[in-house]
């Protein structure tokens, strides 16, 4: 049968003076090749490689060109234009994909990049969506303490920043780990924290404890100074205000203010911590 969206090898079932028309071996249908992407001497009969898609109207045609993605596969494809149904990405074909604005995970721009996959939408057509959490890998070759490059493509408040690995794995920087900025598109260098039984992969754009520390101390006594030498915070300070003014999680904040005092460079009062001189 003929496949929307995917790359098929059909029959050249006629020649006309616009193309070349084009079946399946069951003879469910035909469509049509555009005379200027017929290869020269083909004839009737031959078999030829295809993809198939919609045109300008709407109507199912073919093309010898190489798309960017199939059906349910995914890539990264740069924004060509926008307008009030959604953006349009170049994938490789005359007429360009569209990304409707309900299938963006956040708004995107002429030329900026986004990873995106291949669906048919309700009504029939051929459209990309950045929800691409569904069609992701989850066979990594990675494990635990791997170095990666990671595209985040969602953020959740529920769960944490979802990326992509190598725009190919399925990854999560869970909500515990997810301090600091984030933002959609961004490609961050990464440790694999864990992998899941299903393939998975968590994630931590943070260093080692041990190394991470340090950087974490000398960012609380830039804020302490920012208050002026006294921070009002203590250990019962919650960790979404930590989050808001740090970027870290509640852990790492006692990490580091136990360093600090360690060092002899900071000292705790009743719900304040002061700056030692």
């Amino acid at each position: 049968m003929l496949q929307l969206g995917k790359r098929q090898t059909l029959i050249v079932e006629r020649m006309v003076d616009f193309g070349a028309y084009l079946r399946d071996e069951e003879r469910t249908g035909e469509v049509l090749l555009p005379k200027k992407e017929v290869p020269e001497g083909i004839r009737t009969g031959d078999p030829l490689e295809v993809f198939l898609y919609l045109d300008s109207k709407d109507r199912r045609i073919a093309t010898v060109r190489e798309s960017a993605l199939t059906l349910g596969g995914f890539a990264v494809l740069t924004v060509k234009d926008v307008n009030r149904v959604g953006a349009f990405l170049d994938w490789g074909l005359e007429k360009d994909l569209l990304l409707p604005f309900h299938e963006q995970t956040r708004r995107v721009k002429p030329g900026e990049e986004v990873l995106a996959a291949l669906y048919i939408d309700k009504s029939g057509r051929l459209c990309a969506t950045m929800n691409v959490y569904p069609y992701l890998f989850q066979n990594s070759p990675y494990q635990i303490g791997d170095m990666v490059k990671a595209r985040i493509y969602e953020i959740s408040e529920n769960f944490g920043v979802f990326a992509a690995v190598d725009d190919r794995y399925s990854a999560l920087i869970p909500r515990q780990e997810a301090a600091g900025d984030y933002y959609i598109g961004d490609v961050i260098d990464a440790r694999v924290t864990a992998v899941k039984e299903d393939g998975r992969l968590n994630l931590s754009s943070r260093k080692k404890a041990y190394l991470q520390m340090e950087e974490d101390a000398q960012l609380v006594l830039r804020v302490i100074d920012e208050f002026d030498g006294v921070l009002p915070f203590s250990d019962k300070t919650t960790p979404e205000v930590i989050r808001r003014e740090f970027g870290l999680s509640k852990n790492a904040f006692k990490r580091a203010v136990g360093h600090l005092l360690k060092e002899g460079k900071i000292r705790l009062g009743e719900n304040r911590i002061f700056r030692e001189p």
